[in-house]
């Protein structure tokens, strides 16, 4: 559209949730997934990678090896605070488990990567001790996972997702789930 045409752009299609929630026994697994036309090691490089991280999740530094602990600053945060993250697990490039404790709470996850069908499925798992909050946990990993998918196909910097289209869109999605 040009500058002074009378036509309107087509409104954006609301983003649709993908998180299931499966009872585990230790409390429940919030589960989102995206799949990517790449090889695994492609997607593995997006979550691991930090000139890649940086683009659709946060900053990160330190030595990242399993057992290690690097600082994070998730980009999109209310004030971008820096967090400490252990490395769990690391199994390039199939598994990548990760925990925090921040003011939010503790943090279990767990990022698996398969292929399939010439591409990559990506599930996301935060383990979650309660389902408190997964109306506000959930969206936010949906909105995530987005920014991924359009940093990967470099278009974060012109068609990046808005956190308003997740919060408080998918809150009640996601506490139906319990």
């Amino acid at each position: 559209m040009t500058v002074g045409d009378n036509a309107t752009e087509a409104p954006r299609e609301a983003p649709r949730p993908t998180g299931v929630l499966r009872r585990t026994a230790e409390g429940h697994d919030l589960v989102l997934s995206r799949t990517f036309r790449a090889p695994a090691a492609d997607v593995w490089s997006w979550l691991t990678e930090p000139e890649r991280t940086v683009r659709w999740f946060g900053q990160w530094e330190g030595d990242a090896a399993p057992g290690c602990t690097v600082r994070v600053r998730m980009a999109y945060e209310d004030g971008a605070p820096w967090s400490d993250l252990r490395i769990d697990a690391c199994e390039a490039p199939h598994r990548l488990a990760v925990s925090m404790v921040d003011e939010a709470g503790d943090w279990r996850m767990e990022a698996l990567l398969a292929e399939a069908g010439g591409g990559t499925r990506l599930e996301l798992i935060h383990h979650l001790a309660s389902v408190e909050g997964v109306g506000e946990v959930g969206p936010g990993w949906e909105y995530y996972l987005d920014l991924l998918v359009a940093a990967r196909d470099g278009a974060a910097d012109t068609a990046a997702p808005s956190f308003d289209d997740y919060y408080p869109a998918q809150r009640d999605y996601f506490t139906s789930l319990t």
